[in-house]
């Protein structure tokens, strides 16, 4: 199978079913599976409703090693040339993958290739945003296809923050090591993912437009990652890796404004 959805499920998530139904409904059809370090008959049960392949992490659990596990299952299970790690709150549009996919194929040699996305915020989509807005203008120069072969680029854009959404990404497993996640970052362990994917020859595909939805609500782990201050912490580790101390602790203040559009407060957003 030339690509695979793996669907990390944790606890018993009430949009876990609108993310399996919309994997469903692509246009273009593929492997789906679940994957979960937290068993439960809510879980197994929706594997069994829409007859889904569902595979338990038994080792430690936790984001990345979720992820990590999944990824894995897909590789050595399926033998899959593109794996797309869909986050159970989320939601993709019809064309995603077929999207996704003929982008690839005009490529030499993909990395990644993810998307623009819009937010889902008490149930509204929200296509327009100050963090958004800014994502978007950090994307822009990968809209230029010589662009993205450029590991300049990508660094660049990689220094000033993290404006990759990553439920939005598939991996070209052929062109990546084996374990794309590190274990130690709770919020930022996609940044430090692309990071390390961005010293590799190869291409990062950016589509421009929104190809999927990603759901901001309370009981997230970005969420939870801001409330317990992890994220700054872990943003700092980020920006030192591209920049001297000092001017890092300076970006930091300023990314660290961004955290407020996690917050659910859609009074002065856009809505489409």
């Amino acid at each position: 199978m030339k690509h695979v959805f793996v669907i990390c499920a944790y606890k018993e998530s009430p949009y876990l079913e609108e993310c399996i139904n919309s994997l469903i409904r692509q246009t273009k059809k593929s492997n789906i599976i679940i994957v979960t370090s937290t068993p439960n008959p809510y879980i197994h049960n929706m594997a069994n409703k829409y007859e889904i392949d569902y595979y338990v992490n038994e080792g430690q659990g936790g984001i990345t090693q979720d992820w990590n596990f999944g990824y894995k299952c897909a590789l050595e299970k399926y033998h899959s040339e593109y794996i797309t790690i869909a986050h159970q709150d989320d939601f993709y549009e019809t064309n995603y993958l077929s999207t996704v996919l003929k982008e690839a194929e005009k490529a030499s040699h993909p990395l990644i290739i993810f998307g623009d996305y819009y937010e889902i915020r008490n149930g509204c989509k929200v296509y327009k945003n100050r963090l958004l807005k800014i994502k978007r203008l950090m994307l822009l120069p990968l809209r230029i296809k010589i662009l993205q072969k450029s590991k300049w680029v990508r660094r660049r854009i990689l220094s000033l923050g993290s404006p990759i959404c990553c439920p939005s990404v598939t991996f070209t497993t052929h062109n990546l090591p084996d374990v794309i996640f590190e274990n130690h970052y709770r919020a930022c362990e996609d940044w430090e993912a692309w990071e390390k994917i961005s010293k590799l020859n190869g291409e990062f595909i950016y589509i421009s437009r929104p190809v999927m939805g990603h759901r901001i609500h309370e009981d997230s782990e970005t969420t939870a990652a801001i409330g317990d201050n992890k994220r700054t912490k872990e943003e700092y580790e980020m920006f030192c890796k591209f920049w001297p101390k000092m001017f890092a602790r300076l970006l930091l203040k300023q990314y660290s404004k961004g955290q407020q559009s996690n917050q659910l407060n859609v009074d002065k957003l856009k809505k489409k």
